[in-house]
């Protein structure tokens, strides 16, 4: 089995964990904000720290890092914000599996973005792989229906965040591709943790001037409740590694599409931690998602 998929797939697994810990975060008085820096305050210095050892290990002193690489870690670590902003905020619209399928538009988009930002492409199959997993994402996203109150069924608030966070999650994973890419190292692990680690200092700083200005005491409670907020930081850390290496390794498009697989196992916690009942039509949007992650695995 090729390295980047075996990566991709330990990623998926970690982020699952780390989104079922942040949802918790909600009832320990933290905001969308706050849960948010959580998942980048205590991560920027172990990923600083291993960029350093990985440096000094290398022996030839710090890459430069070019305007390019700037350009897409800033453009990667805003979107990534931006995204777990929409993420955080869908847990309150629907489950706990379906909030995270929404934002599985990304696969769509992340590969219509690679070939704008990177000029890379995506084959006839894998293209018709990730259809069959965005339609997958439109049965998943049907709104619930409540008992004596007409709604829209595709225009709702949940579906317009998940297409959001699916957006917004594309240009952060073609970021660090760009990113990852920019550097001037044949170390694939070096080049993952080098850029990992700037751009979560960078969202990090974002983040304590976005909340002393909006919302002073949010960095406080996230700080006060560290023995809570600090696994979601090494959780946040541990996964964003993996789909850095990951994206070194291979187009952002396949590397996101397979991790769809992130939906099944958060699929499990939902049913078996926070007993949540699937509906058919969650079963079968699941069922052809498992089709498309088959399907890239096949492909890529």
């Amino acid at each position: 089995m090729e390295p980047w998929i075996l990566v991709t797939l330990a990623a998926a697994a970690v982020q699952t964990l780390r989104f079922s810990l942040q949802k918790r975060l909600k009832s320990l008085g933290l905001s969308t904000a706050g849960a948010t820096f959580s998942r980048f305050v205590f991560a920027f210095p172990l990923a600083i720290t291993a960029a350093s050892l990985l440096i000094a290990q290398d022996g030839r002193g710090m890459p430069d890092l070019s305007l390019r690489f700037w350009l897409f870690a800033i453009a990667g670590g805003l979107g990534q914000i931006i995204a777990t902003f929409c993420t955080v905020a869908l847990f309150s619209e629907r489950s706990f599996a379906v909030g995270i399928a929404f934002t599985k538009t990304e696969t769509v988009q992340v590969a219509l973005f690679g070939l704008i930002m990177l000029g890379e492409t995506v084959s006839p199959p894998g293209m018709l792989a990730i259809f069959i997993g965005l339609v997958g994402v439109v049965i998943l996203s049907r709104p619930p229906q409540d008992i004596g109150q007409v709604r829209s069924r595709w225009l709702n608030r949940g579906i317009v965040l998940g297409l959001l966070a699916g957006g917004f999650f594309a240009i952060s994973a073609i970021g660090y591709r760009g990113a990852t890419m920019a550097i001037a190292r044949d170390d694939v692990l070096l080049r993952a943790v080098l850029a990992l680690a700037c751009v979560t200092s960078f969202q990090a700083s974002i983040m304590v001037v976005w909340l002393a200005w909006r919302e002073p005491g949010q960095i406080s409670k996230v700080l006060a409740t560290w023995r809570a907020t600090v696994w979601v930081g090494l959780t946040g850390v541990a996964g964003s590694l993996g789909w850095f290496v990951a994206f070194t390794l291979q187009n952002a498009a396949y590397v996101r599409s397979l991790g769809q697989v992130e939906l099944l196992f958060s699929f499990l916690v939902s049913v078996l931690i926070f007993r949540e009942q699937p509906s058919r039509f969650e079963v079968l949007g699941i069922s052809l998602l498992v089709i498309s992650i088959v399907m890239i695995v096949q492909i890529a």
